[in-house]
């Protein structure tokens, strides 16, 4: 990344608090998960007298169904739900910037058969898919990353193979055509560098949109299994006590909202701080 990129995001940064609030957020929660165990509460232990207690100074977030403290769950359940969205990202990200920037440098017949290929893909529902693999394979956290990766890297693809094609035609890469560099070379000193903001945006949005497939499929008992938690299977369990104990619901599902919106707003930042116009300005 250039200096008038970090300029430019340094600026955009700046200029927009809810750019602030959404890091804050991230890395509060991020911190917060990898410390879940220092909480003085077990995350699986069980008080059946004291199930269902409205929040208190010792259980902030109260306790459910079965008297476990639904904070310290809720970070045991952030660690999961984070994990997954990173973890998945790196694999999507990783594939999507393969496949699109092959796609996008070498054009012709190797550019039709991939593209062809992605479109086929991306018409058929993934989030069935995931279900349907998800149902036959072992339950774990584990499968659900790969899953979740081997299913969401067609969109970065589409987006790369367009910054390739963009950047290929840039003076200094045909230049380094025609003195005989290698194509591995070149994808990988001149291409893949001027791509990265790119990369970062897509990437920044694929972690949302894994936390909320990860969420869904834990909400419909696919995801991760008791007595293991995340926010999704937490709102799971929650709605049979909506009435009783509303706040099992409202908590895991504040706790989606600000993450997924956290990210989006982030990815918002990097796309308009990377464009061609903020970078002309």
């Amino acid at each position: 990344m250039n200096d008038r990129l970090k300029t430019n995001l340094k600026y955009q940064l700046r200029e927009n608090k809810l750019g602030i609030i959404s890091i804050s957020i991230i890395v509060i929660l991020s911190i917060a998960s990898i410390l879940a165990f220092l909480s003085p509460h077990d995350p699986n232990k069980i008080h059946v007298t004291n199930r269902l207690a409205s929040p208190t100074k010792s259980h902030i977030f109260g306790t459910d169904d079965m008297g476990r403290d639904y904070f310290t769950r809720a970070l045991y359940g952030g660690r999961v739900s984070l994990t997954v969205g990173f973890l998945s990202m790196i694999i999507s990200t990783t594939i999507g910037t393969i496949v699109g920037t092959i796609s996008g440098y070498f054009g012709g017949k190797v550019d039709s058969i991939i593209m062809r290929t992605i479109d086929v893909l991306m018409s058929i529902p993934t989030f069935f898919l995931i279900l349907i693999l998800n149902a036959y394979l072992k339950p774990g956290i584990q499968n659900i990353i790969i899953i979740i990766g081997l299913f969401s890297w067609m969109s970065i693809a589409r987006i790369v193979r367009g910054e390739t094609i963009s950047v290929k035609e840039r003076e200094y890469v045909l230049y380094s055509k025609v003195i005989g560099e290698k194509s591995s070379v070149i994808i990988r000193r001149h291409i893949i560098p001027n791509i990265f903001p790119t990369v970062i945006v897509a990437s920044t949005l694929n972690v949302a949109s894994a936390i909320l497939t990860e969420s869904s499929l834990s909400f419909l008992g696919l995801g991760v299994r008791q007595p293991n938690s995340s926010w999704g299977s937490m709102l799971k369990y929650a709605q049979g006590y909506i009435e009783e104990a509303p706040y099992l619901a409202i908590f895991p599902g504040v706790l989606i909202l600000l993450t997924v919106l956290s990210f989006n707003v982030l990815g918002d930042i990097f796309r308009v701080a990377f464009e061609p116009k903020a970078n002309n300005d």
